[in-house]
């Protein structure tokens, strides 16, 4: 594969972000920012282009979420800590982990990168990536595309875009850049207003309804049902998944935002906290309404 050189990967400024974001994500972006400069200073390009065309082959994301039997099909996420640093499981093993969700019946894996405030990094994606035959989603903040470099070297199939740190030109050119890479981009949005914004970027394809709020980090799963009863129609005309994620944790749920029309979810702590995991992931995709005719 050859890359453009008009594929930089200079640092852009965070230029958006919600006014009354919580405390604990400015210092996470703050921190971000330095993480970023680093890498910067510790990568040329040359070295770049050689881990990504060194990169594992790029696994079809969406596909796997549309074909899934379940509906909504489940993405499982890979983390260690909460937002606010509890550890979630003690014996955190991420290859272990995610084999568990592939047995269980889930159909891409998510895997929180960030190092700093998650323990977790491009580490645990690139192994989970060489042992386990699922799509997987990078999950950090993405504030410049080196970062978008470095999970497709590490064998990422998709990567989330924040869309309440980011200005819609930096939405477009991320954007742009992963699926450049042959990866799938998933936009996460918590209000209308950002769903708006989003709505109005070219080749858009996934969209993730995140239902905390970012003021005072609340969950309310009446958010999906929210955004979508506003949008549905125009989402459905573009053709684009919609995952919600972020208070999803019983069947009861899964059916309520199944309902509201989303395909997909992503859930982490709820099912990190089960002793079983490949039985916890089964006995939720399989109960109640595993499929919806």
């Amino acid at each position: 594969m050859t890359y453009h050189p008009h594929l930089d990967f200079t640092v852009y400024p965070i230029t958006i972000y919600h006014p009354q974001m919580q405390a604990i994500l400015k210092e996470i972006l703050w921190y971000k920012k330095l993480e970023v400069a680093q890498m910067q200073q510790d990568m040329s390009w040359a070295s770049l282009q050689r881990q990504l065309t060194a990169a594992p082959t790029v696994r079809d994301f969406l596909t796997a979420l549309q074909q899934s039997v379940y509906k909504p099909s489940l993405i499982a996420e890979v983390r260690k800590l909460s937002l606010y640093q509890s550890v979630i499981r003690q014996d955190f093993e991420p290859v272990t982990i995610a084999q568990a969700y592939k047995r269980g019946g889930a159909s891409c894996i998510s895997v929180v990168t960030d190092q700093k405030f998650f323990q977790g990094g491009f580490d645990h994606l690139r192994a989970i990536r060489y042992r386990v035959a699922l799509p997987l989603l990078c999950k950090d903040f993405i504030i410049d595309p080196c970062q978008i470099y470095l999970a497709r070297s590490a064998g990422a199939d998709a990567v989330l875009l924040m869309a309440a740190i980011l200005a819609d030109k930096d939405l477009k050119n991320f954007l742009r850049v992963i699926h450049y890479l042959g990866m799938n981009a998933v936009i996460q949005v918590h209000n209308l207003t950002d769903l708006d914004r989003v709505l109005e970027l070219e080749d858009l394809r996934i969209i993730s309804i995140n239902n905390q709020n970012l003021t005072d980090l609340t969950i309310n799963i009446n958010t999906t049902q929210e955004l979508l009863a506003a949008r549905k129609s125009q989402l459905q005309k573009l053709g684009i998944l919609v995952i919600s994620e972020s208070g999803i944790e019983t069947p009861d749920d899964l059916s309520l935002v199944g309902d509201a029309g989303v395909q997909t979810v992503i859930m982490g702590e709820s099912l990190l906290k089960e002793s079983d995991l490949e039985v916890a992931v089964r006995n939720l995709l399989q109960s109640k309404f595993p499929i919806h005719h």
